[in-house]
């Protein structure tokens, strides 16, 4: 979409929502669009084309033919836009109700889900029908899905496009081709699964994305129709869980404290596979419990040499294939390292004419409920700069009725900085979008999972209203299930909630996995939040002298130490919290990502990212412990590796090369 195109899009749903009988195919093409160079039928494949971007922004235009004459008579077929049937309904909330909505609004981290919950959560503003509220300190759940993956599934399936991937299948640990009609994702044993119709084996089966071997492919050109009245968490519901399993695994000596915690008491011998050796001189064996390979493999992996996997030869096998991923990706060509100019780091494709328009769509109501804010207010709100925004507006003052007087165009002034609206041409909310419906009714039903949430009236009441408000569209929210957001020690929630309230300072005592390590420390807690059903407690570290982010399963104890909290510290930034606090002292590295691993740029907060031609990307990240990278790398053997700095490189490769060496013959290596 060009940007011509973008003001022929405006100017002609303002001309159909504004028609009381219709206008002709005719009227449209001397008024609207100022046609005479084309031809009949080059006019009415564009017209079509235009058509289709306006139901896609939630406008259906209805065609009206004349009596005794059929709908393919261009002179006597007629288009409106009902008003009515297209608008958002009015939804009236309580400051309670707000609360729960941003905070299922606010679930989706870095998704497009998450973008389209913020359009809905401005459709709703334009609308006036949000109520100032604030967040709970105690309350701030996430969810963070399964990374590119996820993204091209969820549009695949909303624009009911096929898909095709590779697939490690669990039954054969064999890769296959898999072409699938994607119905449903949803969480499930805190793993994302597709279920669709598989049409290489032509019936229904589950996929776990964490199988996914390979990008996902959309077939733009082929489409299905998903069976009536789908509901995924329904189906995940009838999944059993994977059975516990147990591995023998050599650890170095005083190494990987929490794995060793997680270890089975007994001996390991006994457990391991027929002929296997005695652990190396300086390891230990333990024998530690899991369910499954892949997601057991991953970790493994990062541990690097720090750990060997003697049994099951399933797990062996998923540790090797990561580690000789990562090798294989560390011995590619280094391809040209050059960045943007600094900023924000942005991920998927870039602004478009498309995203301009319903930005403008959403911003003339806007206005008209929040007249007089000023130019910056209204550009942050929208997440532009200002600039962008005077482009939108410049757009908007030129846009009305196809060959109206000044009153019939669109009137905006912000001379002094002030944004005001006189005359909106009944520009109202649009209706939801499946993908804005399926953002916040699953981000509500995700809710559930807080007892604090549940056992209100807000959820409910909230969740009513808006199923009410989304129509048709709400019903295939059905076809997205969130994860469990519960927190898995609620007594230790429970009491930093408590501090955090009552202005108590906390001693904690604190395990590190990347210093493999623990410490006692003095905190000052700020604020808590969660990334699935993983809760952090933010607080304002005295050993460190600054904000850190602590993993509540990895406080092993917290209590209030008598004192309050020694200064008035702010949490970092507005709500979603980083991970990842920067400083001064951080080590800026450059990061290969492939098109699998795109996600891992929002994940580590980017803060300069540059595409490659193969879809893949290169990312500048701050990290505040480098000692760490080599574990990064073998964790997303194949998806990641460093580039700079040359010595942290160095280091990741050998990390992985010592890994890999534990699996390999010795006899075989002297020969080599």
């Amino acid at each position: 979409m060009s940007a011509s195109r973008t003001e022929r899009l405006l100017n002609l749903l303002i001309a159909l929502l504004n028609t009381k009988y219709g206008l002709r195919r005719g009227e449209l093409r001397d008024k609207v669009y100022h046609d005479t160079t084309s031809s009949g039928v080059a006019f009415g494949r564009m017209f079509e084309r235009d058509k289709g971007e306006l139901r896609h922004f939630g406008f259906e235009v209805e065609t009206v033919t004349d009596k005794g004459w059929g709908s393919d008579d261009p002179a006597t077929t007629r288009y409106r836009i009902g008003k009515e049937s297209n608008r958002l309904p009015d939804v009236s909330l309580t400051p309670e109700e707000c609360t729960v909505l941003i905070l299922a609004a606010q679930l989706w981290e870095h998704a497009a889900l998450g973008s389209a919950a913020l359009d809905a959560v401005r459709k709703l503003q334009a609308a006036g029908g949000l109520p100032d509220a604030e967040l709970p300190a105690g309350v701030q759940p996430r969810i963070r899905p399964a990374g590119q993956a996820f993204e091209d599934l969820v549009a695949a399936m909303h624009a009911q496009h096929p898909v095709s991937f590779r697939y490690l299948a669990g039954s054969t640990g064999k890769e296959e081709d898999r072409l699938v009609e994607p119905w449903g994702l949803g969480s499930r044993f805190g793993q994302w699964y597709l279920v669709g119709h598989d049409r290489t084996r032509w019936d229904k089966r589950f996929f776990r994305l964490s199988r996914l071997t390979s990008a996902v492919t959309v077939l733009e050109k082929a489409s299905f129709a998903p069976p009536a009245g789908f509901n995924v968490r329904a189906e995940l519901a009838g999944l059993a869980e994977l059975p516990v399993r147990t591995a023998v695994v050599d650890v170095q000596h005083g190494r990987l404290r929490g794995l060793r915690k997680r270890a089975a008491p007994g001996p390991a011998d006994g457990l391991a596979e027929p002929g296997a050796k005695q652990p190396d001189a300086g390891r230990d064996r333990f024998v530690v419990p899991f369910r499954d390979a892949e997601t057991f493999g991953e970790e493994l992996a990062s541990y690097g040499p720090r750990v060997k996997v003697v049994s099951p030869p399933e797990l062996v096998t998923a540790v090797r294939r990561r580690l000789a991923a990562a090798a294989d990706f560390a011995a590619a060509p280094v391809p040209p390292i050059s960045f943007p100019e600094a900023g924000p780091a942005k991920r998927g494709r870039k602004r478009t004419s498309e995203d301009q328009l319903k930005r403008m769509l959403q911003l003339v109501p806007f206005l008209v409920h929040n007249q007089g804010l000023h130019i910056s207010d209204v550009a942050a709100r929208f997440g532009i700069t200002r600039k962008e925004l005077e482009e939108d507006l410049r757009i908007l003052i030129c846009s009305g009725l196809p060959e109206g007087y000044p009153d019939d165009l669109l009137d905006i002034q912000w001379d002094d900085d002030h944004v005001f609206i006189t005359q909106d041409l009944d520009l109202k909310p649009v209706r939801f979008t499946v993908e804005e419906a399926c953002a916040l009714l699953t981000g509500l039903e995700t809710l559930n999972g807080l007892p604090e949430l549940a056992e209100g009236t807000a959820l409910e009441s909230v969740t009513v209203k808006l199923m009410a408000a989304a129509g048709e569209q709400g019903l295939k929210a059905a076809a997205i299930s969130g994860p469990e957001v519960g927190p898995g020690n609620s007594a230790a929630l429970e009491a930093a909630g408590a501090a955090i309230r009552s202005g108590a300072q906390l001693r904690i005592r604190y395990f590190s996995p990347q210093r493999d390590a623990v410490s006692e420390r003095d905190v000052d807690p700020l604020r808590l939040y969660s990334l699935d059903n993983t809760w952090y407690l933010e607080a304002y570290c005295h050993s460190a002298h600054g904000l850190r982010n602590f993993r509540l399963d990895r406080i092993e104890e917290l209590h209030p130490n008598g004192r309050p909290v020694a200064a008035p510290a702010m949490p970092a930034g507005s709500f979603p919290v980083k991970l990842f606090t920067p400083n001064d002292d951080d080590t800026v590295v450059v990061v290969q990502l492939t098109r699998q691993g795109l996600g891992l740029a929002e994940d580590y907060y980017a803060e300069r990212t540059a595409a490659l031609p193969d879809g893949g990307m290169l990312a500048e990240i701050r990290f505040g412990s480098p000692d760490w990278l080599p574990m990064f790398a073998a964790q997303h053997g194949g998806t990641a590796r460093i580039l700079q700095p040359a010595v942290l490189a160095d280091s990741a490769r050998a990390w992985v090369d010592a890994a890999r060496a534990q699996y390999e013959d010795p006899a075989l290596r002297q020969l080599d």
